[in-house]
């Protein structure tokens, strides 16, 4: 978007997709099980929802490649439709999974009370990961949860409680709870409080804090919940088993280099022992930002997008929110043996976090191309899990 002027840009804005924080506050960006646990990058359920209304009929079934925290799988639900979503991320899977499920609500009440109780486990960290970034007594009521989960039923539920909790309890700044680089041991400054604060020596607040928000938002969702299926992937996008006669696709992809969305949650991954497929993640920060990681990022969304393509129906439309400053997806289109069809750009309004200047994403509606689909020309790589 670099070179145009304001006045050109705005003229190419979809207004229907852009708010100011007075008409879209946080409150609402974060509306029931869309905030159950904080998640860098994640797809404003508001974006979701109104692409979803102008492609698809209830009793459709979309499918979000890049499933994230599974904002798309949660308003395709609420809409009527079937949803499927796919992510390598362990954490992302049993996120997705607590936020679209069924749940016996009395059952995980009781489940987090007893977690709740639980007394501390004083015991040698078992990573030095942990030890660093936690005090003594906040690890401590952390992995006194822990030894409760699968005892307690409800055992994701819980898991991602105790996630959100282990979150604040670190030893990091308040202002800087997304990406901290590293532990802070003495007071400091806290931009957030306009205060001085001390670094977290506990965690039991949290955890009782998130413990009954959880069942609330919980709660809030199940109003609105439809009866229709939402079913969790946790496979590489690039060889996921996907159903014949999926109707559309609705997702954000991940930017080059931006985020390392397994980094992100590493305390869960600690925690819970998840399974980490880090090395499959498209995108990752750690591989940055140079001619080379840009190209094989954009061979990956072309792998996914053609794997894709053959489960989808004749007449399925595709719906691509993401931030196309590089102009990578006309020809990441083209090489997936899809057609470009309509690209408009929505003004992001200011979320959290202390980013400063504007921000714009691109709104990319795509559709099986009638032309025959091009050879795939990626790099070869080792096979991917697949679900």
């Amino acid at each position: 978007m670099a070179g145009r002027t304001q006045a050109a840009l705005y003229a190419e804005i979809d207004h229907e997709l852009s708010w100011s924080e007075r008409e879209l506050p946080q409150r609402e960006r974060t509306k029931h099980v869309h905030s159950l646990h904080p998640y860098l990058g994640k797809f404003v359920p508001q974006v979701a929802e109104s692409l979803l209304r102008r492609g698809f009929a209830p009793g459709a079934l979309i499918y979000d490649p890049f499933a994230g925290s599974g904002t798309t799988l949660v308003e395709a639900n609420v809409l009527g439709m079937d949803a499927l979503g796919a992510d390598v991320s362990a954490f992302n899977c049993m996120l997705m999974r607590v936020k679209t499920e069924r749940h016996d609500l009395s059952r995980v009440s009781a489940g987090l009370e007893l977690a709740l109780a639980a007394p501390p486990l004083a015991a040698p960290p078992a990573s030095e990961w942990l030890g660093t970034w936690y005090a003594p007594a906040a690890l401590a009521e952390l992995l006194g949860f822990r030894s409760a989960i699968q005892q307690a039923g409800s055992p994701e539920v819980l898991s991602v409680v105790l996630s959100r909790a282990a979150r604040s309890a670190r030893r990091v700044r308040h202002d800087d709870l997304d990406q901290p680089r590293m532990p802070v041991l003495e007071p400091y400054h806290c931009h957030k409080h306009k205060r001085t604060c001390r670094p977290v020596g506990h965690a039991q607040q949290f955890l009782r804090r998130y413990a009954a928000d959880t069942v609330q938002r919980l709660a809030e969702f199940a109003g609105l919940r439809s009866r229709r299926e939402v079913d969790v992937l946790h496979a590489d996008a690039r060889a996921a088993r996907l159903p014949s006669g999926i109707d559309g696709i609705v997702t954000s992809p991940p930017y080059p280099g931006l985020i390392d969305y397994h980094e992100q949650h590493r305390y869960a991954y600690e925690l819970l022992k998840l399974d980490d497929r880090r090395d499959l993640e498209l995108g990752a920060a750690t591989s940055g930002t140079s001619r080379r990681a840009v190209a094989e990022y954009c061979d990956g969304i072309v792998e996914v997008l053609g794997h894709t393509r053959g489960h989808l129906a004749p007449d399925a439309r595709i719906a691509v929110v993401v931030n196309d400053s590089r102009d990578l997806y006309g020809e990441i289109a083209r090489r997936s043996g899809l057609d470009l069809v309509q690209r408009t750009a929505r003004h992001v309004n200011r979320r959290t976090g202390r980013r400063a200047g504007e921000f714009y994403e691109d709104v990319l509606w795509l559709r099986v191309s009638r032309r025959p689909a091009p050879r795939p020309s990626g790099r070869p790589r080792s096979p991917a899990p697949a679900a």
